[in-house]
């Protein structure tokens, strides 16, 4: 296992987004909401190419305060993020967010970063920063599906006490998902790079298992966290 990586051309890897144009006509000729999605396409290139540049200095540095600042950046963006599907409560339920995801998703990124990986040093930015943006973006998905659907089921009259449980339920479904094809349908982003890069598969395996295990984790505990502070001040239970 000594080969080296393929280095994408930038010339060729604008062939990717022929596909992405195809499926921007089909939402053009459905007359659906198509200008969000290139706007969406445009700020994610422009983010990974940003981030690309900055991850090369702070993979460089051994300032911990660097680390800790992205950290930061990181779950304030998730919560902000994640309450956009509820727009008429974005303000109002930022709070709950923000501790949701910093509590459910700090944890697993305390023990797999303390207690499974032993990072020395403990902050050491090639390993924190990219397991934290898994752990984070999987909490604000949680976090995002979760309080639409109990926004969506408490408008229709259901109690907080069922509609938590739908809304619990209905986060975790992507994730499960996820559990049960893993190594039958899909090859996780994590393994697949490992392996690309020349890792052993039966290493790589042990990594997707961990973060197979902490995603799981982030996404049930920061979610359960947010429906609990969320809780209508007249429900019962």
């Amino acid at each position: 296992m000594n080969e080296s990586i393929t280095t994408i051309p930038f010339s060729s890897l604008i062939l990717v987004l022929i596909p992405v144009g195809l499926v921007i006509g089909v939402l053009h000729a459905w007359s659906l909401e198509w200008k969000n999605t290139i706007y969406a396409i445009i700020r994610m290139l422009a983010q990974l190419l940003m981030i690309g540049y900055f991850l090369t200095y702070i993979f460089e540095s051994d300032d911990t305060s660097i680390t800790v600042g992205v950290l930061s950046v990181m779950v304030f963006a998730a919560s902000w993020i994640a309450l956009r599907t509820v727009p008429q409560k974005r303000k109002e339920y930022f709070h709950f967010a923000l501790i949701s995801i910093l509590a459910g998703g700090g944890l697993n990124l305390l023990i797999v970063t303390q207690f499974v990986l032993k990072l020395s040093p403990w902050f050491l930015p090639r390993y924190m920063i990219p397991l934290a943006g898994m752990i984070f973006a999987s909490s604000m998905n949680g976090v995002s599906l979760a309080a639409e659907r109990l926004a969506a089921e408490m408008e229709r009259g259901v109690s907080y006490l069922e509609s938590r449980g739908i809304a619990l339920r209905a986060a975790l479904i992507p994730i499960t998902n996820s559990l049960f094809a893993v190594g039958l349908v899909s090859l996780p982003g994590m393994m697949t790079g490992q392996i690309l890069s020349g890792i052993s598969p039966l290493i790589a395996v042990r990594y997707q298992i961990m973060v197979m295990c902490m995603i799981f984790s982030a996404v049930g505990f920061s979610t359960a966290f947010f429906l609990i502070l969320v809780k209508p001040q007249n429900s019962k239970g």
